[in-house]
């Protein structure tokens, strides 16, 4: 006898509901399931890939709050709103952004965290030439991490310079390129250094592609039906967490372009600087982002405030705490635009 396949309904009891009602919902209660959903196609969509490219290894995935793949499994959550579209308008409503949500931003996902649980499937990471290429596994998480925005040593994938946050993102971001139909990384990334990367990916895929895991795991952390907290709870939480690693990362990003040395006085305030700097760093920002100049001012008003706070000076020469101060007014304002969201999770 089959198993039956649980499918959503195509009418859930709370899709209808007005948002402060449906806010009071418990996540559990949403009774969400990957089958008949958009996000299942998608999940299709990442198997074919990896079997055009003759890799026997399949992730599994559940829902849960967000995207991670946990340390050793050989699958990964992904965040439950993404299971009905009411779920995708209340999260882009409340956090101003929906992870995921279009199908290209979904698949791009996908594949960065099928590399992590391939990563576990086959232990690659413990391999020397993996280490030589991507650096130690073993190296700590940061809240924050600084980023070189021109280098090409890394390949350009989910935004926000990713792979230089964790030698585990650069190989998972490398490994998504490679995997990407028609990417064509061969010639896009002609000339980078992060061409060499994406050559011991397709080295180390190759060899064990048709190899069975050396691990299995069937873990769902984290998984819906464990959640028993309201929407609004969830919401609440989650908006707190982002102002707090907000401030957390924006102290950190600051001191490592300036500090408080002990010949304070013999040294430029940053606040100070960074107000003489603002027009150059406001139009140069714009052009860059897209963005509009009051959403770069708020920014640097946000870094000037913080700067005056901790007491910072200029330790660096000036043109290169100019290029500084340009990368993270940047970060800054794209975290502003699009709502701020740590993606530390493995």
């Amino acid at each position: 006898m089959s198993k039956r396949r649980t499918t959503n309904p195509p009418n859930p009891w709370w899709q209808d509901l007005p948002t402060e009602e449906l806010l009071d919902v418990r996540l559990c209660d949403l009774e969400l399931s990957i089958e008949g959903t958009a996000l299942e196609r998608r999940i299709e969509q990442l198997h074919d890939e990896l079997a055009r490219k003759e890799v026997r290894f399949r992730p599994y995935t559940w829902l849960s709050t967000d995207w991670f793949t946990p340390e050793g499994s050989t699958g990964f959550a992904v965040p439950f709103y993404l299971a009905h579209p009411r779920l995708v308008r209340l999260e882009h409503s409340q956090m101003f952004e929906a992870e995921g949500s279009t199908h290209s931003w979904c698949m791009k996902l996908l594949r960065h965290e099928a590399g992590h649980a391939l990563d576990n499937a086959y232990d690659l990471h413990r391999r020397s030439d993996w280490r030589s290429t991507f650096g130690p596994y073993s190296a700590p998480y940061r809240a924050a991490y600084r980023v070189n925005p021109t280098s090409k040593n890394y390949v350009l994938h989910l935004g926000q310079w990713y792979a230089q946050s964790h030698p585990a993102e650069d190989y998972a971001e490398s490994f998504a390129v490679w995997l990407a139909p028609k990417s064509a990384w061969q010639k896009a990334y002609d000339g980078w250094p992060a061409l060499r990367k994406l050559w011991r990916v397709d080295e180390l895929v190759q060899e064990v592609a048709r190899e069975r895991p050396v691990h299995t795991s069937r873990d769902r952390p984290e998984s819906l039906p464990r959640q028993r907290v309201t929407l609004r709870d969830y919401y609440r939480a989650k908006k707190a967490a982002m102002a707090r690693n907000r401030r957390t990362r924006l102290d950190h990003e600051l001191r490592m372009l300036f500090d408080a040395p002990e010949d304070a006085r013999r040294r430029e305030r940053a606040a100070t600087f960074l107000r003489r700097e603002r027009q150059s760093l406001r139009k140069k920002v714009s052009a860059l982002t897209g963005q509009y100049r009051y959403l770069v001012d708020q920014t640097i008003d946000a870094m000037v405030q913080r700067c005056k706070e901790l007491d910072l000076r200029v330790k660096k020469p000036r043109s290169q705490a100019r290029l500084g101060a340009a990368v993270l007014v940047t970060m800054g304002t794209m975290q502003l635009t699009k709502g701020y969201r740590p993606r530390f999770r493995r």
